[in-house]
């Protein structure tokens, strides 16, 4: 799928890259990286829009467009606007403890936090992440397609986004975006290392997601892209899948796997991929997040603002009984039970999600 067929599909109501990858003019975006976020009114930090929910501790961290960063510590009744140096929009959150958090996003971006998300640092963007990528390329047997590739990198400017980030704990982590873009930090992002060519992706397909499942850790992309590594990241395997499409996540148990994606596909594998089975969810909604719940359900979202559940580890799906929300990007889980979900109109939060009364299983 080219870059431009995304724009459009974004703007055809896919909300988990409203913003993400569309076109921006690369002035504006260098502009951005040097611009802090505006301070909002309370008002217009919980409406702007929301893209990635984590948890540092017991706080609730969330981030979002033009550089937005929430945090709260009452399980969402407030929430406080973190200082941050960038006025990009921010694409994903991860902390390895209560104190030390990462956050992505446009233009190659890369913060860092030591206090819990209050205040944030810049780490690495894209303009160095090109340069990175094209001094790699030169320096091994790249072949001359692969460095006029590099190279394209640092002509293009700092203009794509990364979109996914996961550490392992506070020091070793990940990060993927657009176009294949990968990158592995053992310095709590201080330096890093592009992993290309530890990677089959010979096509440059977008990377949206980094799922961590304890003994592996696996990324999923478009054009069914699925890959695990059982070395922290250092190597990755590809999984083939029955769907040619994109998926925007995955969710692990044991031998089962989830993948999720475009136009309500979602498939399930009770045997690490070896063999999957399509899952049985109502409509056909883009499918933009999940996670799994402590009683053990299922939960995905999609971008018609609607909540999925499913008793049975992915298999089938009904609809939650609860007024459905504004288009979605990401949920969590509290502590107290409490779920948040992130979205085109902010942060919204429920007590309870049950399944349908017709669902048996």
């Amino acid at each position: 799928m080219s870059f431009d067929m995304r724009k459009n599909m974004s703007v055809a109501g896919c909300t988990l890259i409203i913003g993400l990858l569309g076109s921006v003019p690369a002035l504006a975006e260098q502009d951005a990286l040097d611009r802090p976020a505006i301070m909002r009114t309370q008002e217009r930090t919980t409406t702007s829009v929301m893209l990635s929910l984590q948890k540092a501790g017991k706080r609730l961290v969330a981030a979002g467009e033009r550089g937005l960063i929430l945090w709260s510590d009452d399980e969402g009744q407030t929430w406080n606007q973190a200082k941050v140096p960038v006025s990009v929009t921010l694409t994903s959150l991860s902390f390895s403890d209560a104190q030390n958090g990462w956050a992505t996003g446009h233009s190659g971006i890369v913060l860092g936090t030591t206090d819990g998300g209050q205040n944030w640092v810049k780490l690495f963007d894209g303009k160095r992440a090109a340069e990175i990528v094209s001094s790699e390329a030169k320096k091994s047997n790249a072949t001359p397609a692969q460095i006029a590739d590099a190279e394209r990198l640092v002509k293009d400017g700092p203009d794509k986004p990364f979109l996914s980030v996961y550490f392992s704990d506070a020091n070793n982590g990940l990060i993927v975006g657009a176009y294949g873009l990968i990158f592995s930090t053992a310095d709590a992002g201080r330096s890093w290392k592009p992993l290309q060519g530890h990677i089959e992706n010979t096509k440059g397909l977008h990377f949206y997601s980094i799922h961590d499942a304890g003994d592996a850790v696996y990324l999923s992309g478009e054009q069914g892209s699925l890959y695990v590594s059982h070395d922290r990241g250092a190597n990755f395997q590809s999984i083939k899948t029955p769907y040619l499409g994109t998926y925007f996540g995955v969710l692990t148990a044991g031998n089962n796997l989830l993948a999720f994606g475009m136009r309500g596909n979602s498939f399930f594998s009770g045997d690490k991929g070896k063999t999957w089975q399509k899952s049985e969810i109502p409509g056909n909604n883009t499918l933009t997040a999940g996670a799994r719940l402590k009683d053990g359900r299922v939960m995905l979202v999609d971008d018609g603002g609607n909540i999925l559940v499913s008793k049975d580890d992915g298999q089938r799906f009904t609809k939650a009984e609860m007024p459905k929300l504004t288009p979605l990007n990401s949920l969590i889980e509290t502590e107290g039970g409490k779920l948040f979900f992130a979205g085109v109109r902010g942060i919204s939060r429920v007590s309870q999600a049950q399944p349908a009364t017709d669902d048996k299983k």
